[in-house]
């Protein structure tokens, strides 16, 4: 009896070892637009561009690691959508300061010091200040330090202090670490913690605009933001970025804003070339993801939105594109994988579920 005992015990410790050892977690990445919309204007209720980027584990829903990259309209709720606190968030990152990718920091951070005013502080990945061609200066740093000064001078800011003196005094400012990098076309590591590692290359929209990767044993994303070719207008090969493309290549996922090629001067459209230009096209994004070997394609900052009549004052002739029509218009560039015409909240999940 004692024998038979003993190797019931002996297999179901086994069977237990074996369920463990199945049960095992996996590293996990996990991609997600937070806001879609291309441009300043509002289309829909649509939340201005960002995607968050979660790594961790199958047990914590990915959630070691939490980035943000780009702050359009509307982030903190879209967050919230998701069960991501502002105040959980490791390091927010900045592709450049036009408003519809940066508008909706002050927001979270004024946010953050109402509820996380003890910390910990978190971290501002962006370019370091850089001189426009016309003579002004984008400033990443200039930004974040006065990210609280319409609530200072109007004293809201002091009425909250007078109701919770833990708050900290010189506002959500004060929360900010802000780490900036010099431009390079030569891919850099900007920011790292644990496994996960991210890199940064400039890239041409204007000036200080930077594209991210993000690398994690899970996989790797590449955050392209607004970057387009070096050479503004044709004659040139692409409307894409040589940097993105080196930046791209063996990533997973390429998340990258879009301008439809409908929108071109030749599109009846009125759009204007210079911004037109400055913008890649859905076929040259699909191209520069086949070269890149990415498996994965998710179109964001759409110009024009989906079933939009006109993109602000533009009309778009035959009315508004369908999602089959950003689709067709990348596989003309010759991609065969995984297309996501970005609407807000939309996700991809490295491994992906079985």
């Amino acid at each position: 009896m004692k024998s038979r005992l003993s190797i019931a015990a002996a297999t179901l410790t086994a069977a237990m070892i074996s369920f463990a050892g199945g049960a095992a977690a996996e590293p996990c990445l996990d991609v997600t637009l937070t806001g879609t919309q291309g441009g300043p204007p509002v289309f829909q209720g649509q939340a201005g561009a960002g995607t968050l980027v979660r790594y961790g584990d199958s047990e914590n829903n990915c959630s070691d690691v939490l980035m943000q990259f780009d702050t359009g309209r509307g982030t903190t709720q879209q967050l919230s959508k998701l069960g991501v606190p502002v105040g959980k968030l490791d390091a927010i990152f900045l592709t450049h300061i036009h408003s519809d990718h940066s508008e909706g920091l002050p927001d979270m951070m004024q946010l953050r010091w109402h509820f996380n005013s003890g910390g910990p502080k978190v971290d501002l990945v962006c370019h370091a200040d850089v001189k426009s061609p016309l003579g002004h200066v984008m400033s990443c740093q200039k930004f974040a330090a006065h990210i609280g000064d319409s609530l200072i001078r109007s004293g809201e800011m002091a009425q909250r202090l007078a109701e919770n003196k833990k708050r900290l005094p010189g506002g959500p400012a004060d929360l900010v670490n802000v780490q900036v990098f010099d431009g390079t076309p030569d891919a850099q590591v900007v920011w790292e913690k644990g496994d996960v590692r991210v890199s940064a290359v400039a890239s041409r929209h204007v000036p200080g605009h930077a594209s991210y990767r993000v690398d994690t044993p899970a996989g790797s994303v590449v955050i392209g933001g607004d970057a387009g070719n070096d050479k503004p207008a044709p004659p040139r090969d692409t409307s894409t970025s040589a940097q993105v493309e080196a930046l791209a290549d063996g990533a997973d996922i390429v998340v990258h804003s879009v301008i439809h090629p409908v929108m071109g001067p030749d599109g009846g459209t009125g759009f204007p070339p210079p911004i037109y230009h400055r913008q890649s096209t859905a076929t040259d994004l699909g191209a520069l993801s086949k070269r890149a070997g990415a498996s994965h394609l998710m179109l964001t900052h759409l110009i024009p939105p989906m079933g939009a009549a006109r993109q602000g004052p533009y009309p778009i002739p035959g009315g508004g594109l369908s999602e089959e029509d950003y689709t067709n218009a990348v596989r003309d560039g010759g991609f065969k994988g995984t297309v996501v015409v970005g609407t807000d909240l939309k996700s991809i999940r490295l491994p992906a579920a079985q």
